[in-house]
């Protein structure tokens, strides 16, 4: 069953994030994630949601997920953003 990771992010140094995100979307593909969203505007039907872009992936599976975000090769990675940015990060199953 499909799973799907979903990241809102806010940055605060662009040129830093710049080098994070240069890195991080191949190592996401390298991983077995597929970018289904990058940089979306959503658009609100009702409620309410904050501004920030959304960035969503597909991987095959919960595993998956988990395998790419514990991954030994993810922690240089993230280290990269420290400072960049903050980072609020959602994984769910899919049906």
């Amino acid at each position: 069953m499909p799973a799907f990771f979903i990241v809102q992010v806010t940055v605060n140094n662009e040129p830093q994030f710049q080098k994070y995100r240069e890195v991080v979307i191949p190592f996401i593909a390298k991983c077995g994630g597929k970018i289904v969203a990058r940089s979306a505007a959503v658009e609100v039907l009702e409620g309410e949601r904050d501004k920030r872009p959304v960035l969503m992936v597909e991987f095959p599976d919960m595993d998956a997920v988990r395998a790419f975000w514990n991954s030994p090769g993810f922690v240089p990675i993230k280290k990269m953003r420290e400072g960049a940015a903050t980072v609020d990060a959602w994984a769910f199953p899919g049906v």
